[in-house]
């Protein structure tokens, strides 16, 4: 059933949160775009990031929202980075229908010798290693996992390059983030973050062309033809490379009038948004289930001041146990 498609006019704008899917018939392009706000703030909040840490977190948190929305199934998807840089580790976890968690991790030490030294370019952060997208669609599926290097470009320019290597998808990515600083009501100095971000596919469906599946999921046939220097792919690209941080992460610009500025000459149609909530899929009853799992001698190992503690890496919530809890009768 197709989705039903809305004009500029008729719309109600989606709003901070809200992952909004769009096409442009005129251009073969399919993609998606979103605005983050309180979701964003509340993540990077709860962990204090300093500021080179918050705005990689906060990239690859609008990169999940874009793609982790797109599936058509139960599951979850993640995009994590993993390297010898500052900021090792990059996780962002989305399960559908809208759930969204996210978590980084960095040496304080190292850290501060890179801002010290102007070492803050994403590559510098995050050193040589890998990104990786990873497709769970639940129990009994096999999970599918793409990976591609961390060679010294910024996560938008590998998000690319993954799609045209490994789902031969001519892909363009535009992520954005800001650090903003102004009053609130009670004169109040007040921080926020925003961010945004856009997909944007070729998909043509004229049968003298590739046809190409929609997104990821790697189930696309592998093909000679290469649509990258297409004219009309070549029009679409550079409408989206005029996309400035500004315009993604401005309330008062919207996603929907984006993109009616980018492809109006087009036939831009845009569809219902979809919500992304922060929501961790941790449980009291999870963590017990894993140390379940422990010995008794890990288990004792496990007892601070009577009680064994875990904490959410994620949602920093903590849950406690007795050991009597785990001990076998």
């Amino acid at each position: 059933m197709a989705e039903a498609s809305l004009e500029l006019n008729e719309l109600d704008f989606a709003g901070d949160d809200r992952v909004v899917p769009f096409q442009v018939e005129g251009l073969d392009v399919r993609g998606r775009a979103v605005q983050l706000g309180p979701l964003l703030n509340t993540i990077l909040a709860r962990h204090d990031y300093p500021a080179p840490v918050a705005r990689l977190l906060a990239e690859a948190i609008v990169l999940t929202s874009l793609l982790g929305t797109s599936l058509k199934f139960d599951g979850r998807f993640t995009v994590q980075t993993k390297g010898d840089g500052p900021v090792d580790l990059l996780v962002a976890d989305f399960s559908t229908p809208e759930s969204l968690r996210a978590y980084a991790r960095y040496d304080e030490e190292a850290l501060a010798e890179a801002i010290r030294e102007g070492r803050m370019s994403p590559p510098e952060l995050l050193g040589e290693g890998v990104l990786a997208f990873t497709i769970d669609q639940g129990r009994g599926m096999q999970p599918y996992q793409g990976i591609v290097p961390l060679d010294g470009s910024t996560l938008e320019e590998i998000a690319g390059v993954y799609f045209r290597q490994s789902e031969q998808i001519p892909t363009k990515v535009r992520l954005g983030v800001a650090e903003l600083f102004d009053r609130g009501e009670d004169g109040k100095p007040r921080h926020n973050w925003r961010a945004g971000g856009l997909i944007a596919q070729f998909l043509p469906q004229s049968p003298e062309r590739m046809r190409q599946p929609d997104l990821h999921g790697g189930d696309g046939d592998e093909r000679d033809e290469d649509l990258s220097e297409d004219d009309t792919w070549t029009e679409a690209r550079a409408l989206v490379e005029t996309i400035d941080t500004d315009e993604l992460t401005d309330p008062h610009v919207g996603i929907e009038r984006l993109l009616f500025r980018l492809f109006h000459e087009r036939g831009v149609r845009v569809y219902p948004p979809q919500s992304v909530l922060d929501r961790c899929s941790c449980s009291r009853d999870k963590i017990k289930g894993v140390l379940e799992g422990f010995s008794a001698e890990e288990i004792q190992a496990s007892e601070e001041d009577g009680h064994i503690a875990v904490t959410c890496e994620f949602c920093s919530t903590t849950y406690r146990f007795e050991r009597a809890e785990f001990e076998q009768a």
